[in-house]
């Protein structure tokens, strides 16, 4: 017998309603039902920020969240961030920095850096390196994704892009 649970919630902005089985991750849930490829799923632990992605406003992990939690949230992944433009600066910056070698970090990187700068706040390479520290790259050795993200904060400042 399934026990489904009946829970409406905004997801990119768009209201959805859907049902759900009470131990289903929202992560796998997202990318089932509405085939959405950016939350990851990569340790199923909430160690390698794959899965991020944000909930009323606030990153998460998506791999320890359960979709009925979502129950009258707003949930946003990098495809209705990347839609909105919000990050297109950063996306860019990505690019040109070379910080999204094979991607499977990216999507997470991204979430995570655009919470960081929602403060308009100038933050050193440290501080970058330590909001980062709960999402894995294997790839590029990290200095490429704080050369990008140290760029679009001093382009927002209007400061040097060094």
């Amino acid at each position: 017998m399934s026990h489904e649970i009946d829970i409406v919630f905004r997801l990119n902005g768009r209201e959805e309603r859907a049902l759900v089985s009470p131990r289903l991750h929202l992560v796998d849930f997202l990318r089932a039902r509405y085939q959405l490829a950016s939350p990851r799923v990569g340790c199923e632990h909430g160690v390698c920020g794959a899965c991020t992605l944000r909930v009323n406003g606030t990153i998460v992990r998506g791999c320890l969240f359960l979709a009925v939690q979502a129950d009258g949230k707003e949930i946003e992944t990098l495809e209705g961030v990347t839609a909105s433009g919000e990050l297109r600066d950063l996306q860019d910056a990505f690019v040109e920095r070379n910080a999204a070698q094979c991607g499977f970090c990216t999507p997470g990187m991204l979430m995570t850096a655009a919470e960081l700068m929602r403060d308009g706040k100038s933050h050193d390479r440290a501080a970058i390196r330590d909001h980062l520290s709960g999402n894995i790259c294997r790839c590029t050795g990290y200095e490429a994704i704080v050369d990008a993200i140290k760029t679009v904060i001093e382009q927002r400042k209007g400061g040097s892009t060094s």
